[in-house]
């Protein structure tokens, strides 16, 4: 599916939220969509027109609108203003305040506030769709090769190892719960003197430990950052099993972010170096996968 026009859709737009006041903004990010800044009416709102084939990710804009909403009811998201199934848009209110900054995370202020924010998403309403990521990256194999892009040995490698991971994560800890699924730095806007999470094209059912270990990969937590995140998220301690489960889930991230490369490089017309985020999280994953203490937490994971 081709994103519409901008025009078009502001038109349909200002018949809903009143008419266009001054040039819409872009918005850093979207690669695997396009947002921008719009004025309607008396309501300033992000626009978000999806890209191209963006179903090969596994976005939906109708499981992301209800993620949105789900997440704006419990004061961790922005409120969605409107929806245009045909044209795949969705537009949520602009948050007035600041992406952080990727050092800003692990603050112990800031992650204790992102905790929270988190532990109440986790406790939301049941979503419609899982969120799987051994799953997510079989199936990016899969839309790759129909694409004509290769999958190299580096995926047999990190399956079997994210297969052995899988077969660890047992218990209520991983009871499926709604989760983001994306959590980059960029989508944390310091709002009203709080973390709100921005873009839930991903979100759905899954294990809240992939949370954690999407948001401590991705902003590259050491130990000690893990073990505050955990503290703060579960008001105590982490025990060993916990620390061990988000270290390995830290893996599971970067591989289903390597394979979300591959997948780009093959459908994407977006000017952006797809191969290389691809490379970039395969050696992540690869250098994570080579610490001796791997062996020591798929022990500690399943309660050894």
């Amino acid at each position: 599916m081709q994103a519409p026009p901008l025009d078009a859709v502001l038109e349909k737009l200002s018949a809903q939220l009143g008419p266009l006041d001054g040039a819409p903004v872009p918005l850093d990010g979207g690669l695997s969509g396009r947002t921008f800044r719009v004025h309607l009416g008396r309501g300033d709102y992000v626009v978000h027109l999806g890209g191209k084939d963006t179903k090969a990710l596994g976005i939906s804009r109708a499981a992301e609108r209800e993620a949105t909403e789900t997440a704006a009811r419990m004061g961790v998201g922005p409120e969605v203003a409107a929806y245009l199934p045909a044209e795949d848009v969705l537009v949520t209110r602009y948050l007035e305040g600041r992406p952080l900054r990727p050092e800003e995370v692990s603050e112990p202020d800031i992650l204790a506030d992102l905790a929270e924010s988190l532990k109440t998403l986790h406790r939301g309403r049941r979503l419609r769709v899982p969120l799987a990521p051994f799953r997510v990256v079989e199936v990016y194999r899969t839309t790759a090769e129909a694409h004509g892009t290769a999958v190299d040995e580096r995926y047999d490698l990190a399956h079997a190892l994210a297969d052995r991971i899988e077969a660890a994560m047992t218990g209520t800890d991983h009871t499926p719960v709604p989760i983001h699924g994306d959590l980059m730095p960029s989508n944390f806007i310091y709002h009203d003197e709080r973390v709100c999470i921005v873009d839930w094209e991903y979100a759905g059912m899954g294990d809240r430990f992939f949370d954690l270990g999407n948001l401590s990969a991705n902003a590259r937590f050491d130990e000690g950052d893990d073990e505050w995140l955990l503290t703060a998220y579960f008001n105590e301690p982490p025990t060993a099993r916990r620390f061990a489960t988000l270290r390995l889930m830290r893996l599971v991230s970067d591989f289903r972010e390597a394979m979300w490369g591959v997948v780009q490089s093959a459908i994407s017309p977006v000017d952006f170096d797809f191969v290389g985020y691809a490379d970039e999280h395969f050696a992540r994953f690869e250098e994570g996968a080579a610490d001796a203490q791997v062996t020591h937490w798929m022990e500690q994971a399943v309660g050894r």
